[in-house]
């Protein structure tokens, strides 16, 4: 297969079900390797401990993973309570040990309501912001601890799924740049206790509720490469915003940088299409009513 039907069979999203044990970038260079070295792009890191969906762009598609990065997601989690670590997960030495309240269902279903709606958040140290430059998460394993800003954040649906003794199963749709951690150490203590993340599994990244992962296990088991995965169309992406099919010569004229006129269109962002229903990339639409790119893949390549 020739350089250009790669790319074309390269291109689109992959969901990939993470492994725990891995990091997001170990899981993209398997992927790229896997896919021929294709450019690709993970949208949204998750951390080691964490399994579940990573949307990997492949191909052109990455000019889209801003997209994804800006969608809800969902999350199930356990939270241990009774002990406090440097990293608010398992893999952090454990910094504080609390006393365990008897808990009711009840009463910490009384206690989520508090954290539902917008929040102010801060970020914790070890993350992968940064502060001059430096990663904080470098800067917190050197022993130095940095104030943050509070950013805000949007916790759409709390809910428990199970308690058992010291131990909670719950599941959050959010924002993004919620950290899952702090929000597991604030329950802790609005539950009187402390606690720590023992588990997290990413259930779905916005627009892909309910969507099938593929596992590194399949994808090496296929042979055949990005043509044999479960890759789906990179327009899937934006299937939120409306669907606009443009004339060969309005199509052209995107491609060199023109603005067409669209005198009947709303004013807005578009998926644009050319007569075949191929996807092009993104448009927006001023109060002029006057169509200029925002995002424009390469003419379509055939395979």
């Amino acid at each position: 297969m020739s350089a250009r039907a790669l790319s074309a069979c390269a291109t689109g999203i992959l969901l990939l079900d993470k492994p725990v044990g891995m990091s997001s970038n170990a899981a993209l260079q398997r992927v790229r390797r896997l896919a021929g070295g294709v450019r690709a792009g993970h949208c949204g890191s998750l951390d080691p401990l964490a399994s579940g969906m990573l949307p990997i762009c492949l191909g052109e598609a990455t000019r889209l993973a801003g997209e994804l990065l800006a969608g809800r997601k969902s999350y199930a989690f356990g939270l241990l309570l009774g002990e406090r670590s440097a990293t608010g997960d398992g893999e952090g030495e454990i910094v504080e040990r609390c006393p365990v309240p008897a808990l009711s269902a009840a009463a910490v279903i009384a206690a989520l309501e508090a954290f539902r709606g917008p929040q102010m958040q801060v970020p914790p140290m070890y993350s992968a912001l940064k502060r001059e430059g430096t990663p904080l998460y470098r800067l917190a394993r050197s022993g130095i601890t940095v104030a943050r800003q509070p950013r805000a954040i949007h916790i759409d649906t709390l809910r428990l799924l199970a308690l058992e003794g010291a131990q909670l199963e719950l599941e959050v749709l959010c924002s993004k740049g919620t950290y899952v951690r702090v929000l597991a150490e604030e329950i802790a203590r609005a539950l009187g206790s402390c606690g720590r993340l023992f588990s997290l599994r990413r259930n779905y990244v916005e627009p892909f509720d309910g969507a099938p992962m593929a596992r590194l296990e399949q994808l090496e088991a296929s042979g055949s490469g990005p043509q044999a995965w479960p890759v789906l169309p990179a327009d899937r992406a934006v299937g939120h915003l409306p669907a606009m099919h443009l004339q060969a010569a309005e199509a052209q004229a995107l491609a060199h940088g023109r603005v067409v006129a669209m005198p009947q269109a709303a004013v807005g962002r578009w998926r644009l299409y050319d007569e075949q229903g191929r996807f092009l990339g993104l448009g927006v639409t001023s109060a002029t009513r006057e169509l200029r790119v925002q995002r424009l893949f390469s003419a379509p390549l055939a395979v």
